[in-house]
């Protein structure tokens, strides 16, 4: 399973090769660090822990500082289930790297808040009708059922709170992916308002890391993407 966190910058279109526009959103991904692992044997549960989006270590308390010792002091802390194959470790760096153009991937967002709201906003019903002695009942909601039971069903369609919910869009498709800005383009739309929090994962493929050729010698490790097989 590959999987970023990122942020929504927009929307813009970009042309194909054939000439076909393709409108597609602006998403502000990584640089992410693992900062927990879970196994099923100690924890129940095969996971990875990320953080994103550096922030101020004044703005963390105690437990969260001590959680993220010797790690970025990142603002926001997600949670992917990753399988027992995952060579993922405390302390790993990936970038959009990890994907490439043509991926399906999966995103969820939390969609514009719009407030209380009244059933023909929040329902699409028609309202009742504007004439005849129907004074001020354009936009009402109507009856509500028999009055014989004394209460109002679960689920009635009624006015409230509308947005800001949690969405989750699939089988998107990546089609640029853009390291040196860490930026991808994904085609159509993602919910959410310009800066959100966006939660990207497919399960093409894996994150796994192996140190690169370049860099054996110094010690270090990189963060590549091997297929699945």
């Amino acid at each position: 399973m590959k999987f970023i966190l990122g942020t929504k910058n927009g929307m813009t279109q970009v042309f194909r090769t054939d000439g076909t526009v393709v409108p597609v959103t602006r998403v502000k991904a990584g640089p992410c660090v693992v900062t927990q692992v879970k196994k099923q044997e100690k924890d129940g549960v095969d996971s990875v822990q990320v953080g994103f989006s550096e922030q101020k270590k004044f703005r963390l308390n105690k437990p969260q500082q001590g959680h993220l010792k010797d790690l970025p002091m990142v603002k926001v802390l997600k949670e992917f289930k990753d399988g027992k194959d995952s060579m993922l470790k405390r302390g790993d760096k990936f970038t959009v790297k990890v994907f490439e153009s043509g991926d399906k991937v999966e995103v969820i967002g939390w969609s514009k808040g719009k407030g209380f709201q009244g059933v023909v906003k929040r329902h699409r019903f028609r309202g009742g009708p504007a004439s005849h002695g129907h004074k001020d009942n354009l936009r009402m909601p109507g009856s509500i059922g028999a009055g014989g039971v004394q209460r109002v069903f679960k689920g009635m369609r009624m006015a409230g709170h509308m947005g800001d919910a949690q969405i989750t869009v699939k089988n998107l498709e990546i089609i640029e992916v853009h390291p040196e800005e860490n930026e991808l383009l994904i085609k159509g739309a993602v919910p959410g308002a310009k800066g959100s929090l966006l939660i990207i994962s497919s399960f093409n493929g894996k994150i796994v890391v192996e140190p690169s050729s370049a860099e054996a010698t110094a010690g270090k490790e990189e963060v590549v993407l091997v297929p699945n097989p």
